[in-house]
């Protein structure tokens, strides 16, 4: 009898243990679930956004075509693709920065590109820089991507 109840202690632990990994692992599993709730929304919205045209009825204060303004758009919808998740992470302050820069960045690249002789470098830099605001970037990806954003941004300079 008192070895039956010995190995019902020494069981009884193991039993707790493999239920708190489990419960664990379902843990993981919602967040999981849910990250990739979050990632089918935001397709979602980016979807509906290139769906939407805005054509204003009156040219824009300024200087700026309708024509401008929807590159603009294009531009900056190029320059944020791929940044989800590492937008969701930064603090508040530092997303309002980042927003801020991209629409900045994203107009001066439009000036350039309405020019006849493009200066690749230049936009290539201008992201750089702005992707320069996500702390503690690795160098080989803010080039990389730099590189990747300017060749989809010139796709958009072709379908004029």
């Amino acid at each position: 009898m008192d070895e039956q109840q010995n190995t019902l202690e020494k069981i009884k632990p193991q039993v707790k243990i493999k239920k708190s990994i489990e419960s664990e692992d379902s843990v993981e599993a919602q967040i999981e679930r849910g990250r990739e709730k979050v990632l089918e929304i935001i397709a979602e919205k980016k979807e509906k956004a290139n769906d939407i045209v805005q054509i204003p009825l009156v040219q824009p204060v300024g200087g700026i075509t309708a024509g401008q303004e929807q590159k603009t758009k294009k531009i900056e919808y190029v320059l944020q693709d791929g940044l989800e998740e590492i937008y969701l992470d930064m603090p508040k302050s530092k997303q309002r920065e980042f927003k801020r820069e991209g629409e900045k960045t994203a107009a001066k690249i439009n000036q350039l590109m309405s020019k006849t002789k493009i200066n690749v470098k230049k936009i290539i830099n201008l992201i750089k820089k702005w992707l320069s605001i996500i702390t503690g970037i690795n160098s080989f990806f803010l080039e990389q991507e730099a590189k990747i954003k300017a060749d989809e941004i010139f796709k958009i300079k072709i379908e004029k």
